[in-house]
């Protein structure tokens, strides 16, 4: 062996192990994920294999400290002593790469995928997240198997870094040569691995598995901040207006006024008187319609959600735009589709924004933004309140008043009281309310104040969603004793799922979410089965309310907006999506686009067009929307 090679041999027994622990986690993930067909041998191997590169460029830059201790070590000095120390950082990189193998695990348990721009968000509020695991799983068992893990392959790598650090080593000039180009290898292995490769693997189970947690986390680091325009396929401005005008310029209720940077820009005329009412709109937290037996969901957990659906509107075919909080948001207050990287409320420059709030605050509403938890949490704060509304969250409930909290907020009964006590104030000074309220409860760890409902605490999902349920009974029973009660419509909608993994990117059947219009002697009883997706919540409010207003939102009103075709919004990560006239359209970065028919079959070339590009129209106005929004401000600023 040439006596030059030992200093690069220590990173050697910590670059194999790192290999053989990152296949065993992507094998681990197949198990975890518990779908059969990932087991395939022809689907299996490539995503190995796929793998594979990721881990080698990763494993690369993991075992670079060794490669720089071999340099920087003197030659002839202290071997047994260099032994030692490259054990000892053997050790420490190899409880970090279990620690990101059992991290890796825990992310996919909540959102069926390797880190991603959530993980890289969730950074900011280390609070939440570190409290969340704490309440949610044993670390004490979790960080002793961690070491007994590490212990186990320190053993193993001891011998041979022992014989290499024995071994007789180069000078410091030939060193040097050998760790420049150890890093040259490092760099360009690195600028060939693309992360495409996983995307040709099809199925989005099978990406996700081929991926390297540390891989994607730098990934979406970098391309946080998604620039709609240079990414993905767009389409001539006079085409995107030709289209939104033709979707929004027929409507009978609507007169167009577009302006350059919002082609929907329309008067909404009313079908009626308008109604002086208060509204309260709970977003409930993960309430999926699998939780839901009127959806065809599990049975028994929603009985006083399933009672308001009797006795108001039920829409039945509602649907989310995204799997997080913020995209609700976002959706419900915005009604705009849920354009790549960043929802708009986690964006710089997102105050004065056409709102929900804005429309009711301009026609003499009092908008609130009440939340169970910490507001700066997701930037609600600054959004909201950057956007007229109060904001109102935990700190205002004394501590004598809470029955129960955890990481995430206050128990949701907690919550609904602290909304009673702000309507009632507003109310007793004779002001017209619009209340946003925010659940919490049903989000891991799922914990509840005992003696409530017939599942224990901490349980699992179905005694967070059953106990939600629980205070929403609650909350409607104190809203009846109130004397302003008789003048308020009550609005119930999730804010996502709580499975976000399927068989495509965008399966639809996950973003399948329940929302209830309640208001005993002011709206009727009825079954909405009309398609409608969470954008379109705020216009359809506004209906309910008969307001003359001029609307930049991209939603329409399901009840009132007939002649204005059903679509639907959602988004994964990078790729977003429509659904129309029964095509699904997925538009991801590089300007890759995908048509699938809904019904399996084949719906024409000129068809699969059409909806292409009506998809395209929406997403591109929106992007466009908000950067010129940015360009305004930097404008503003200087």
């Amino acid at each position: 062996m040439d006596k030059s090679s030992p200093r690069l041999a220590l990173a050697a027994p910590l670059f194999i192990a790192f290999l053989a622990v990152s296949t065993l986690t992507r094998l681990g993930l197949v198990l975890f994920n518990a779908d059969a067909a990932l087991f395939e041998p022809l689907r299996l191997a490539p995503a190995l294999l796929v793998g594979f590169g990721y881990d080698l460029a990763v494993a690369l830059w993991w075992c670079l400290p060794l490669v720089l201790l071999g340099w920087f070590w003197p030659a002839l000095r202290a071997r047994r002593a260099l032994g030692v120390v490259a054990l000892l950082l053997s050790a420490a990189l190899l409880a970090g790469l279990i620690f990101v193998s059992v991290s890796e695990f825990v992310f996919w348990n909540e959102f069926a995928s390797r880190f991603n721009f959530i993980a890289v968000d969730y950074l900011v509020y280390t609070r939440e997240v570190v409290g969340n695991i704490r309440e949610s799983y044993a670390l004490g068992p979790m960080f002793a198997g961690i070491g007994a893990a590490t212990l186990v392959l320190a053993a193993l790598l001891a011998r041979p870094l022992r014989r290499t650090a024995a071994r007789e080593a180069p000078g410091f000039g030939r060193r040097s040569v050998l760790a420049l180009a150890y890093v040259g290898g490092a760099v360009a292995v690195t600028a060939g691995v693309s992360t495409g490769w996983k995307d040709s693997l099809g199925q989005p189970q099978l990406v996700q598995v081929a991926g390297n947690g540390v891989w994607e986390f730098f990934h979406a680091l970098r391309y946080n901040q998604i620039d709609y325009q240079r990414f993905y396929a767009t389409l001539p401005q006079a085409k995107v207006e030709a289209i939104l005008h033709k979707r929004f310029g027929q409507a009978a209720r609507y007169r167009l006024t577009p302006a350059p940077d919002m082609p929907i820009r329309r008067e909404v005329l009313p079908t009626g008187a308008r109604r002086d009412l208060n509204v309260v709109m709970v977003s409930i937290e993960s309430l999926g319609a699998e939780f839901i037996e009127s959806l065809g969901g599990a049975k028994g957990l929603t009985p006083r959600l399933e009672q308001l659906a009797r006795e108001g509107l039920f829409f039945t075919q509602m649907y989310a735009t995204g799997t997080r909080t913020v995209r609700g948001l976002e959706a419900l207050t915005l009604s705009v589709p849920p354009t790549p990287g960043h929802a708009v409320p986690m964006r710089p420059n997102n105050s004065g924004l056409f709102t929900l709030g804005g429309v009711l605050k301009e026609q003499g509403w009092d908008p609130l933004y009440i939340y169970g938890g910490y507001s700066y949490f997701d930037n609600m704060a600054s959004f909201f309140g950057g956007n007229g509304y109060t904001v109102i969250d935990r700190r205002a409930i004394d501590k004598q008043d809470i029955h129960h909290e955890n990481i995430w907020g206050v128990a949701d009964e907690d919550l609904f009281d602290l909304a009673l006590r702000e309507i009632d104030a507003r109310a007793a000074d004779g002001k017209r309310v619009f209340a946003h309220v925010m659940t919490t409860s049903n989000h891991r760890p799922f914990t509840y104040p005992e003696g409530r409902i017939d599942i224990p605490s901490g349980s699992g999902r179905d005694g967070a969603v059953k106990y939600t349920d629980y205070a929403i009974g609650h909350f409607v029973d104190k809203a009846r004793e109130r004397p302003w009660f008789g003048k308020t419509i009550f609005v119930f909608v999730a804010d996502h799922t709580s499975i976000a993994r399927g068989r495509s990117d965008l399966p639809m059947e996950r973003f399948h979410i329940p929302m209830v219009v309640w208001a005993p002697g002011l709206v009727e009883p009825a079954r909405v089965d009309a398609l409608a997706s969470q954008i379109d919540v705020a216009p359809t409010l506004l209906g309910l309310l008969d307001l003359r207003y001029v609307s930049e939102f991209f939603g329409r009103d399901v009840l009132h907006d007939s002649d204005v075709p059903a679509s639907l919004f959602m988004a994964n990560y990078q790729t977003v999506g429509y659904i129309g006239a029964g095509e699904q359209v997925e538009l991801r970065p590089k300007r890759a686009t995908k048509v699938i028919a809904l019904d399996g079959g084949q719906q024409g070339e000129a068809r699969e067009r059409d909806a292409l590009e009506e998809g395209i129209a929406f997403y591109q106005a929106a992007a466009e929307r908000f950067s010129a929004r940015r360009a305004e401000s930097r404008q503003a600023a200087r």
